[in-house]
This record gives C-alpha cells, sequence and structure tokens, in this order.
C-alpha cells in the first residue's frame, strides 16, 4: 500500500513538473511580442524622425504609373508601436489563459513589425526616398537559393536525415552550372549540370549517413568543406586559367508575362522573373502539396516522425530517406545554379558565402514547412538587400546592425520567443531494421 502511494505521488510530481514547464514554455512567446512592442515604442514611435518616408510604387519607364506612397514617420511609427502592444498584450492574455497564439498573430505581429521598421529606418535617410519594386525585387532575387536549400532540407529532415550539407549542395551545383554552361553554351545543360552537382553531395550524405550510420551533422559538416577545397583547386587550376572555355556560361533571361509584368509592384515581382524565379514559386507550393496532401507525402512524414510504426506496416524506411535525400540535393544543386547563371556569369570561390547555412536557419525558422522557409528564407534576402538600398539613400543607420537583423530575429524564434520550434521527431536518429 505505501509503495502505491508512493508510485503515485512520483507520478503525481513528474506530472506538476510536466506541466510546469509547459506553463513556463507558454509564456515565452508573449515575452517575444513584449520585446518587440517595447523596441517599437521607444525606436518607432518616441524616437521616430520628424520626416516623412517616400515609396516609389513604379519606375518612370513603367506603362502603369502610380504616385509614390508617402508616409508621416513619426505618426506612423505610434500607430504601428500601438498595434504591436495589443499584440503584445493579446499574446500575455493567451498565456495566461494557457492558450497557444493563432498563426495568424504572429504572422500580423511580423508583418507590422517590419513596416514599422521600414519606415522608421528610410525617415533616418538622407535622401528618404527608395523604389519599393527595387527593394522588394532585389529580396526576392537574393533569397531564391536560399529558398531552395531550404526545400532540399525539408525533403531531407521531414525523412529523419539532418541536411547540413546545403552549403555544398549549392557550391557544387554553381560550379558544375559553370562547368556544363561554359562546354555547351546551353542555359538548360548549365542547369541539369547544377542539378546532377547537387546529387552527387546528396549521394555522400546518404551513403554515409544512412548505410554505414555515420554522425549526420559530422557527415554534412565534412562534405561541406570538402566540397569547397575541391572546387576551390579545380577553380585555380581547371577554371581560372582557362575561363573562356569552362568558366563563361551563358546567362538565364527573364521571361516577363506580357500584360501581368506591367502590374505595379507585384507584376516585375511574380510576372517578370527568369526561369529559376519561376521555378522556385512552383517548388514552394508542389512541395508543400507533396507533403502534406499525398498519401507520398504521409510516408514521409511517417518515416522522419516514427520510422519503426512505418516499417511495420510496409514502408521501406531507409529507400524513403535516401530517396528524399537525393531529391533535396537536385533542387539545392539547381538553386546554386542562379549564382553563375543568374547574378554572374563565372564561378568563383566560395560564391555561396555560407547561404546554405542561411537556408538551414530558414528551414528551423519555418518549422520544417516549405511556405514557412520561403518567407523565411525572403526576411534574409529582405534584410540583405535592404543594407544595399539603404546605403545609396545614406540613412544614418549601420549597415551592419541591418545585416545582422534576420540572424538576431532566427535566434530569438529558435528559442521559443514566436512558439516552439519542434522537428521531426526522428530526425537524425538511424534506422536499423530489427
Amino acid at each position: 500500500m505505501n509503495d502505491t502511494k508512493q508510485r503515485t505521488k512520483k507520478v503525481t510530481g513528474r506530472r506538476r513538473q510536466g506541466t510546469a514547464a509547459a506553463t513556463e514554455l507558454d509564456w515565452k512567446p508573449a515575452i517575444g511580442y513584449s520585446i518587440g512592442a517595447l523596441i517599437a515604442l521607444l525606436v518607432f514611435a518616441i524616437s521616430a524622425p520628424h520626416s516623412t518616408a517616400t515609396f516609389r510604387l513604379s519606375g518612370p519607364g513603367d506603362k502603369i504609373e502610380m504616385a509614390p506612397l508617402v508616409i508621416p514617420a513619426a505618426a506612423a511609427g505610434w500607430i504601428l508601436a500601438i498595434v504591436l502592444i495589443a499584440g503584445a498584450v493579446l499574446a500575455l492574455l493567451n498565456a495566461r489563459a494557457g492558450r497557444k497564439n493563432p498563426g495568424w498573430l504572429a504572422l500580423s505581429y511580423g508583418a507590422v513589425f517590419l513596416v514599422a521598421f521600414l519606415i522608421w529606418v528610410v525617415g533616418t535617410a538622407n535622401n528618404p526616398n527608395i523604389s519599393l519594386v527595387t527593394l522588394l525585387g532585389g529580396s526576392l532575387a537574393l533569397a531564391l537559393p536560399m529558398v531552395f536549400g531550404s526545400l532540399s532540407g525539408v525533403f531531407a529532415e521531414r525523412s529523419g536525415v539532418v541536411n547540413i550539407a546545403i552549403e555544398g549542395q549549392l557550391l557544387l551545383g554553381a560550379f558544375a552550372a559553370a562547368v556544363g554552361g561554359s562546354i555547351s553554351q546551353n542555359v538548360y545543360v548549365a542547369m541539369i549540370c547544377a542539378a546532377v552537382g547537387g546529387v552527387v553531395v546528396s549521394a555522400l550524405l546518404a551513403l554515409f549517413a544512412i548505410k554505414y550510420m555515420v554522425n549526420q551533422i559530422i557527415v554534412g559538416v565534412v562534405l561541406n568543406v570538402l566540397v569547397s577545397g575541391l572546387t576551390a583547386f579545380f577553380f585555380g587550376t581547371l577554371l581560372a586559367p582557362n575561363a573562356d572555355a569552362l568558366n563563361s556560361p551563358p546567362r538565364l533571361k527573364s521571361l516577363a508575362i506580357p500584360g501581368l509584368s506591367d502590374i505595379p509592384v507585384i507584376g516585375p515581382l511574380l510576372f517578370d522573373q527568369t526561369l529559376l524565379g519561376y521555378a522556385m514559386f512552383v517548388a514552394v507550393g508542389a512541395v508543400w502539396f507533396a507533403l502534406y496532401k499525398t498519401r507520398w507525402g504521409l510516408r514521409v512524414r511517417a518515416v522522419g516522425e516514427h520510422p519503426k510504426a512505418a516499417d511495420t506496416v510496409g514502408i521501406k524506411v531507409n529507400r524513403v530517406r535516401v530517396n528524399n535525400v537525393l531529391i533535396g540535393g537536385a533542387i539545392a544543386g539547381l538553386g546554386g545554379s542562379y549564382y553563375t547563371l543568374v547574378s554572374v556569369s563565372q564561378f568563383s570561390k566560395d560564391m555561396t558565402a555560407g547561404a546554405g547555412f542561411i537556408a538551414l536557419a530558414a528551414l528551423i525558422f519555418g518549422r520544417w514547412n516549405p511556405i514557412g522557409a520561403f518567407f523565411a528564407a525572403l526576411l534574409f534576402g529582405f534584410a540583405t538587400n535592404l543594407q544595399y538600398v539603404l546605403g545609396q539613400a545614406g540613412t544614418a543607420v549601420p549597415s551592419q546592425f541591418m545585416a545582422m537583423l534576420p540572424y538576431v530575429v532566427t535566434i530569438f524564434a529558435v528559442a521559443g520567443l514566436v512558439g516552439k520550434s519542434r522537428g521531426p521527431a526522428a530526425s537524425g536518429e538511424p534506422y536499423v531494421k530489427e
């Protein structure tokens, strides 16, 4: 009888600890919202410049010209700060009641905070007049390889394989596109070569991580270093001395859709893209649909969450993982071709500059969801392009601050201040069939 009472006390104590931990975790999003609201009040409202922020919605040569959007920085700062404070209060009330914050709250809060920051930082510039089309278009272009990289991570990690090798997949894809495009002088051959380059890295990842069950994080890091060293070696010994023959790929041209590309603001963003740009939009939607609306996607998620249960119903766990890793590598390699077919028409050493690691952060920020990862990658691209645009406008805000802003946001997100981020349960764990 005493033993039964002691066991009951232990179980009750564990439940109370679990409840306390959950309650503590529920307060983290509210703390994040409150910090953001405080920053908005102190910086965007109280310290707002007494000037206007002007956003041009069209260029002088556009068929449809629109008047620029002129916004008083101080008034907008106070209004948006009040909205953010209301969002923080709602998050606090939800935490107190033990409710989760709805998805629309996080999305709306982030959008309002971003608009408030943009109005404030443009208002502080010497020439507070920027082109919204240039800002958004450049952001989308810079985010493109990161979107492809994050989709590669979605494929691998949803099936239970941690893909740290995204950087290597992007880099070898860029290298292969440069060499294949230079030899063939055909952009389609170059894109195929890029996809094959990404598959090569993925095949090595699958071989060591799945077949030989080597630690997946270590394998990914080693592959990144290996690809970096190999491409640098071949660049110095082959590409640089023979630039005309091996490092002069053709460029992908923009394909404007008549009529739709003339729509102000969204026309150039959505309907005046290269083939890679259109492929990015299609890929995000296709991956989301495949993962969440098809039988195949259900099998993949089952393998990533509970491989043993998936095995008992006849799913070949390791075969699914290998296939997903290879598909993800092809997608990432295709994204790497952006650097040598769109950005610049030649390969250079380590030209991806850590985009694969940013894609990995976008994957976590987006909660292993293709659409979430897409918007997270856009945030990185936006912040990167913002420092260039505002540098030309002469803002007083240091460009280094704007460059580190998305990383700070990601740290807060991963820490749980905007909600707990949990990956697939079996991610990183090798599976051995009993």
